[in-house]
């Protein structure tokens, strides 16, 4: 069975996540959405709850036959060490645009000088998403813009209610 790590802090996810989950679950037999805790960064939604929308969010747009094959999990630490716990032998990673390149390509360097056997795979976001970040989401979102095209609906119901309060 063909597993992979797609690690992220997800801070919300967006659109373009999605569009990498869809197509890893295309590639892969079983993909572990692992949101990183970074205690380097203060988020906006705490690890549990950005968790919960991953999975309302994988249901909503990709149905409950591709959510069953989509473990959504929180971790600390390197990837690579979860990698090796869950028997993962890729680790997936999106890129919007080439500036993303670079930095996501020494990550992978990293990785593979710690875990020779695992590999990462590159998958370009579709270019309708290639504009989003989740930085520009949360500023938006602040701000009580409209991100309703820029994450799956279920994220921005949650945003919303999020700034409400």
């Amino acid at each position: 069975m063909r597993l992979a790590i797609y690690p992220g802090s997800f801070d919300p996810i967006t659109r373009g996540h999605v569009d990498v989950i869809a197509r890893a679950t295309g590639v892969f037999d079983e993909l572990v959405v692992a949101v990183l805790v970074n205690t380097r960064k203060a988020p906006s939604i705490e690890v549990a709850e950005r968790a919960q929308m991953i999975r309302e969010a994988i249901e909503e747009e990709l149905g409950p036959e591709a959510a069953a094959a989509i473990d959504v999990v929180t971790f600390e630490g390197l990837t690579v060490d979860l990698a090796r716990q869950r028997g993962a032998t890729s680790i997936v990673r999106g890129l919007r645009a080439l500036s993303d390149f670079e930095n996501e390509l020494a990550i992978a360097h990293l990785n593979r000088k710690l875990a020779p056997d695992i590999d990462t795979v590159f998958f370009p976001t579709g270019i309708e998403h290639a504009y989003l970040s989740s930085s520009l989401v949360r500023e938006i979102a602040a701000f009580g813009g409209d991100v309703s095209a820029m994450v799956p609906d279920a994220v921005a119901r949650r945003l919303r209610e999020h700034h409400r309060g």
